[in-house]
């Protein structure tokens, strides 16, 4: 099971950890950020947008199809109650690409990166809360 550490580092600064890297991620100025990072709505975004630039670009390369200058972009909605990010809009642009007959093919590659099908079929997430006893009885 992968995993990956986040860590406060004061001041509503964090510092996520995963393998060798690390991620600072900051939150709105609504919560007290102050745009030292990503905050984590653009984190998750950004996860999507490359997860589906990833998955295209294998598919491109392998079957001959130029990526010059491939570049996916992510539309979003922000929604309140619940908070959420709602209406993602990926689009592929690969404009050196001549995909018109493997359009439906790269449609298929896009929506199975791992990231959009967690998305898609997301039933529900566990959250374990641990505190200092907790992790001592472990």
């Amino acid at each position: 099971m992968g995993k990956i550490s986040t860590y406060y580092k004061g001041d509503m600064l964090f510092e996520s950890e995963m393998g060798n890297h690390k991620l600072v991620i900051d939150v709105p100025p609504a919560m007290g950020g102050s745009d030292r990072g990503p905050t984590p709505p653009e984190v998750f975004v950004a996860s999507l947008g490359s997860c589906v630039a990833a998955f295209v670009a294998q598919y491109c390369e392998r079957n001959g199809v130029n990526t010059t200058d491939l570049s996916v972009d992510v539309a979003f909605d922000k929604a309140d109650d619940p908070s959420r990010l709602v209406n993602l809009k990926v689009t592929v642009n690969l404009p050196h690409g001549e995909c018109k007959q493997r359009k439906a093919a790269l449609q298929r590659v896009a929506e199975h990166c791992p990231v959009h099908e967690t998305i898609s079929t997301l039933g529900g997430i566990e959250i374990e809360i641990l505190d200092k006893v907790t992790r001592l009885a472990a």
